[in-house]
């Protein structure tokens, strides 16, 4: 599948990040904007309570099922925004890995946010996407 998407990567600031710093994408595309993704399984319980690596996972594979029913993928991805419920940044970081071991090399443009609290009874984790598609 062809992506739509073109990272773009800014050599007059630091590289020592593991994003890019924007995504440009030519018209015509389909758009696809997506409700925060959260780590509810098929039944609409709050998965891996207290784990914050494990709600990553589930939120990631939630969102990748979204993406596939359009006819899209991760390297579709044009903009992210992970939430991560705590102030500790060690959580943020490992949410952070868990994301993006799913993303490999699409480095999309993404913000990590720690917050106070999340929707869901024990939701730790969310991330929140824009697609497009050619």
């Amino acid at each position: 599948m062809s992506s739509a998407v073109r990272l773009i990567r800014n050599h007059r600031l630091t590289q020592a990040v593991d994003y890019a710093y924007g995504a440009a994408v030519d018209a015509p595309v389909r758009s696809l904007w997506l409700a925060g993704a959260c780590p509810l399984d098929a039944e609409g319980r709050t998965v891996a309570v207290g784990d914050h690596a494990g709600q990553a996972h589930q939120v990631m594979r939630n969102l990748i099922a979204v993406l596939e029913d359009e006819g899209a993928a991760l390297t579709d991805l044009v903009r992210t925004t992970v939430y991560v419920a705590s102030s500790d940044q060690a959580d943020l970081v490992k949410v952070w890995e868990v994301y993006r071991s799913y993303l490999g090399s699409h480095d999309v443009p993404s913000t990590l946010l720690g917050v106070s609290v999340l929707g869901y009874n024990d939701q730790l984790v969310e991330v929140e996407a824009v697609a497009v598609l050619p």
